[in-house]
């Protein structure tokens, strides 16, 4: 068997050649893939014989399959993927706010390291990385899951499971194959990397030449809090990260977006938004906040609370009236579990779709 997501041409070329076929056979084998999400055989392209003998006997197929789907009330899709080591990663298709349009979520890990205390996926601790073969499945199955409801996936977020700067090198190759016009054809522009803020990863995704979006997880504007919320938050300076942030718009272009959960009485008080503005103040970043999404009792045992309309209406003034360009973004698939920091690799079965998908 063979799964054509973990090559790219310069890998696919020579393992053709040690099978006695044509190294020139790699694009258009990896175009054809990309092209029928799950094997290299296409009704519009004709192989020489020995390639389609080949491509049979190797059955060709993506590695992760649908463990269970979940739709919420608002059309958001939460899909739990198994790997073939039997581990299993979670994936979710949002409706865009056009009908034909939608936009993916998806992992980097198996579980996550960082410990964030009002993440869900904190709970489970780490288990591995995702290879770049894994990640590109979990894009070809929304992509998919997308085309099936008549939408196309128009962007992508690494958002999920896992913190993609301590899988970088994984992360940027399927970016690559993601991105790449006769491969996955999304484009650099389309999609975004987000950070809880390991500033050797920002600077080295900024040495990648990838040029994607990037997204800091701040979540505080001061060490004290942000070190209660994020253990990495010890280990690195609110002005450090932002440094970093500074130098990876300088070297693409793109403006970062700082993500902000708001949490009742931790991080959202008035005074907390000036000091936000005063740290983003002349730079040209813009800043999500983010309604909290329930994850139960956390790694630290605090329970949580999501900020009430009243004081989430009067942060997001604060930072407009100090000219920091700023929005509420929308929870998606809550009734689920399917929004921000709640995935966790499980399934209610009650609430399952249509199940295993082939």
């Amino acid at each position: 068997m063979i799964d054509f997501s973990e090559h790219d041409v310069a890998t696919l070329a020579p393992a053709l050649r040690a099978c006695g076929l044509r190294p020139s056979h790699a694009g258009p084998l990896l175009r054809s893939f990309y092209r029928g999400d799950s094997t290299a055989a296409s009704n519009d392209r004709q192989f020489p014989a020995r390639i389609e003998e080949w491509l049979k006997a190797k059955e060709t197929s993506l590695s992760a399959a649908i463990a269970s789907r979940q739709v919420a009330a608002d059309g958001t899709a939460k899909l739990l993927l198994r790997l073939g080591d039997g581990r299993s990663v979670e994936s979710v298709l949002m409706p865009g706010h056009r009908a034909d349009r939608a936009a993916g979520c998806i992992s980097s890990q198996v579980g996550c390291a960082m410990g964030c205390d009002f993440c869900a996926t904190a709970k489970a601790g780490f288990e591995r990385n995702l290879t770049a073969g894994e990640i590109v499945d979990q894009f070809l199955v929304l992509r998919r899951e997308a085309r099936a409801t008549g939408r196309r996936l128009q962007t992508i977020v690494f958002m999920g499971m896992g913190e993609p700067m301590l899988n970088l090198a994984n992360v940027c190759a399927a970016i690559e194959r993601m991105a790449e016009n006769k491969m996955g054809g999304l484009g650099s522009g389309q999609i975004t990397v987000s950070t809880v803020g390991i500033i050797s990863g920002i600077d080295a995704l900024a040495a990648s030449g990838l040029r994607v979006n990037l997204a800091v997880s701040l979540h505080a504007p001061d060490d004290r809090t942000r070190a209660k919320l994020l253990p990495t938050g010890k280990q690195f300076r609110v002005v450090d990260i932002l440094a970093a942030a500074d130098r990876y718009q300088n070297a693409t272009g793109r403006p970062v977006s700082i993500q902000y959960c708001l949490l009742q009485g931790v991080n959202d008080s008035v005074e907390q938004a000036d000091q936000l503005a005063e740290l983003l103040g002349g730079r040209r970043m813009h800043v999500n906040l983010l309604h909290y999404n329930p994850t139960g009792v956390s790694v630290r045992g605090e329970t949580y609370e999501a900020s009430c309309d009243g004081a989430t209406e009067a942060f997001l003034c604060r930072l407009k009236g100090r000219g920091v360009v700023t929005h509420v973004r929308r929870s998606r698939g809550p009734d689920i579990e399917a929004a921000c920091g709640q995935l966790r690799q499980s399934v209610d079965v009650r609430k399952s779709g249509t199940g295993s998908a082939p």
